[in-house]
């Protein structure tokens, strides 16, 4: 039978979908595999179910001779040695859409929580310090009429975008290319990163990680920002410089950050840990009920198109057609 490993326990839902036609050998530990453990257990696997936190390198396609996909549980892939894959025609799949409204509802809640100081004011009260209402108790930022900046207008950026038409904002985004559909549907305007920063009362980061992307936002490009400005970042920790937010933020060149994802995951800036102006979450951008099991569907739904002779519906590397 085909053989599979999964790297992680995910929703037995997509697994159920393989079951009766491969042989699945799934990391029950609770923890990731070390690469040496991760190294052994691939031997002789046809597939792969990795995870982002997988590091999938030459190494590891060395170890697995016999492998024909790898269904990464992610939207993202940069965990993933692409060119070596598409080299040795294994097919690389992930898992979009099914965690667009997610993530983009997570990067509202670092908005809102930012904006009104909802980390601080629910720690306030906890310890006993709320005496009654006070005329100038944890003011916050006003959302609404506000210009909110997105950097990379893909599908969570988009949707990101369109979740601000109750708060009446104005738009600015950058990405690739202009998005002509996008902007019909939230009048949203197409300006350069320098433009957008200097504008943007928000600017929610949403573009992938790639060599053009890393370290996209440093301390020139803080300082371009409002010292009212908000910096909320789902996507990938490492297209902020870490330090040069910690100082920014230290500073208060800029007013708050957001952030799901960090530079080099799970470690965080230490800086960033002491400051009361960042709210800081484990990576959970994705994390519901329902998007983490039509993520493991979707990447057993990959696994299956390709056993059945079709095209994984979302494959990543499109030029191992072309070999």
């Amino acid at each position: 039978m085909f053989k599979i490993y999964v790297t992680k326990n995910i929703p037995k839902e997509g697994l159920e979908l393989l079951k009766d036609k491969c042989d699945i050998e799934v990391n029950n530990l609770g923890r990731s595999l070390s690469k040496q453990e991760l190294l052994e257990k691939i031997k002789n696997k046809d597939a792969c179910i990795t995870q982002l936190t997988d590091k999938v390198d030459i190494d590891f396609f060395e170890a697995a001779k016999n492998l024909k996909i790898i269904a990464n549980y992610a939207v993202g892939f940069d965990n993933i040695d692409l060119n070596e894959a598409t080299k040795r025609k294994i097919f690389v799949t992930n898992t979009p859409d099914v965690l667009t409204q997610a993530t983009a509802e997570l990067a509202w809640a670092l908005l809102f929580a930012c904006a009104r100081g909802i980390p601080q004011a629910d720690k306030f009260t906890r310890e006993g310090n709320y005496k009654g209402w006070d005329l100038y108790l944890f003011l916050g930022l006003d959302i609404s009429h506000k210009t909110l900046g997105i950097i990379g207008a893909g599908r969570i950026g988009q949707a990101f975008a369109k979740m601000s038409k109750g708060f009446d904002m104005n738009i600015l985004y950058t990405a690739n290319s202009k998005k002509i559909d996008f902007e019909a549907q939230t009048n949203a305007k197409f300006v350069d990163l320098e433009t957008l920063l200097k504008e943007s009362d928000f600017v929610s980061i949403h573009t992938p990680l790639t060599p053009q992307t890393y370290h996209l936002i440093g301390k020139k490009e803080l300082s371009l920002m409002k010292k009212t400005a908000i910096l909320i970042n789902t996507s990938r920790g490492a297209v902020i410089d870490e330090k040069a937010l910690a100082e920014s933020l230290e500073n208060r060149q800029i007013y708050a950050a957001g952030l799901d994802v960090y530079e080099k995951e799970p470690i965080i800036e230490e800086k960033l840990k002491t400051l009361d102006n960042v709210v800081l979450l484990p990576h959970i951008g994705s994390a519901t009920y329902k998007t983490r099991i039509d993520m493991s569907i979707l990447a057993a739904q990959n696994i299956l198109d390709f056993l059945e002779g079709k095209i994984p519906r979302t494959l990543v590397n499109k030029d191992i057609l072309k070999t």
